[in-house]
């Protein structure tokens, strides 16, 4: 059914189902212990980050293809994508021998630039952000004759996402609600279309980076606008502006929509990590760091909701990850950096270190200095980076440093 107020139906979800089939892979959606015990929900991840390219938008950008008439199919494809969008665009084109355009943003980590690449596409890097890329897509496209495939604001892009949905009410058939990462607004807006039509009692929940709520503000002020730039390790919902198309979607049919801020998604990524051996991006592990820090309305309920996930992609530079999980341990407590100021004397850094050794704490860096942080003459300061077992384990080792007479702070 579609309505005056959404561009899709469930109509339109089944029938993306359909040409969907037998290209996409149905991803798992596991029921984790140990994730439920630490948000007080029934948590199932659906791990989205195991498709072929990495991400759920291959839904989306394949069904759009699958609709291009054979003289549109003939002249290319074109797109604007911060990585997963272009990933998705790229293979299902490259695979039906259709020419693929993708303008990147300049920032783009590498591994998405090469995977694109790799897929087959012609990459194109342009443009600070997703805004001037998606600027450029639009002006080659009418330049070339390429059809445009907008990464998130197309009725046919969010019918595709919307399959998850259907996907999700057969996996979790007591399923009550779901929680899922918000850009532009496709992937919620059609999850919330196939699962609302299909079972109303479900509660959508969106969650988005505090530096860029853009689905947030356009809720609250009635309509898309556009906000200032920002950057985030969540760089696929990085989106300024929400989509025109999927705005009335979403507002019909999405019951909340939640932030969270860049150390509550490092701490997730490392929480998906080492508790289930699942390697989630930054905006894939957004709506889990939601559910984590409780910011839902579903920490208020009395009794546990069965409660889907969006694992929505995985695909992460290596090196933003190593910045990820040393952020994810000082956010956790099992890092820190303490400045403490010593007498410069045979001794005192070896009864410093013996005290540290006591509380069991590991020491991974340090940094002596004497004639920085305004120290006196005759002292010393030393920077010391320490591994912890978690908060407990710090407050043990300042009170002891503390009761030892020891002058030190905490560098952030």
């Amino acid at each position: 059914m579609i309505t005056e107020a959404t561009s899709i139906g469930l109509d339109d979800v089944l029938a993306a189902r359909e040409r969907l089939r037998g290209s996409i892979y149905y991803s798992p959606c596991p029921h984790s212990v140990m994730l439920s015990a630490q948000t007080g929900q029934e948590i199932y991840l659906k791990l989205e980050n195991l498709q072929m390219t990495g991400s759920f938008k291959e839904r989306g950008a394949l069904n759009r293809i699958a609709l291009l008439t054979p003289e549109q199919a003939s002249r290319g494809v074109i797109a604007a994508s911060a990585g997963n969008h272009a990933q998705g665009v790229a293979y299902h084109a490259t695979k039906r021998g259709i020419r693929a355009l993708i303008v990147m943003p300049l920032a783009t980590p590498l591994v998405k630039v090469t995977a694109t690449r790799n897929f087959g596409a012609e990459v194109l890097l342009h443009g600070a952000n997703y805004d001037e890329a998606c600027e450029e897509a639009t002006r080659l496209s009418a330049e070339q004759n390429l059809t445009f495939i907008h990464a998130f604001d197309d009725p046919a892009v969010m019918a595709g996402q919307g399959t998850i949905g259907l996907e999700l009410l057969e996996q979790i058939p007591e399923l009550e609600a779901v929680v899922v990462p918000i850009g532009g607004g496709g992937l919620i807006g059609g999850i919330a279309c196939a699962i609302k039509q299909s079972k109303p009692s479900v509660r959508v929940i969106g969650v988005q980076t505090s530096r860029l709520p853009s689905m947030q503000i356009a809720m609250e002020q009635g309509h898309p606008v556009t906000i200032d730039p920002s950057t985030t390790i969540a760089d696929g919902i990085a989106v300024r502006r929400a989509g025109e198309v999927n705005f009335p979607v979403v507002q019909q049919y999405v019951d909340e929509i939640v932030t969270v801020d860049e150390d509550e998604i490092a701490s997730s990524i490392l929480v998906l990590l080492e508790r289930e051996k699942t390697l989630a991006e930054g905006a894939g592990a957004a709506a889990l760091a939601a559910l984590l820090q409780k910011k839902t309305s579903l920490s208020a309920r009395s009794l546990p909701a069965h409660t889907a996930v969006l694992v929505c992609g995985g695909n992460i530079d290596v090196t933003l990850l190593s910045r990820i999980i040393e952020r994810g341990l000082v956010q956790d407590g099992r890092m820190i950096r303490l400045r403490i100021h010593l007498l410069d004397k045979p001794g005192a850094l070896a009864e410093l270190t013996a005290l540290m050794a006591k509380y069991r704490a590991n020491i991974v860096d340090t940094l002596y200095n004497r004639a920085y942080y305004g120290v006196n003459l005759g002292d010393t300061t030393i920077d010391i980076t320490l591994e912890t077992r978690g908060r407990e384990q710090v407050e043990e080792l300042l009170d002891a440093l503390t009761t030892g007479g020891y002058k030190f702070s905490r560098v952030l």
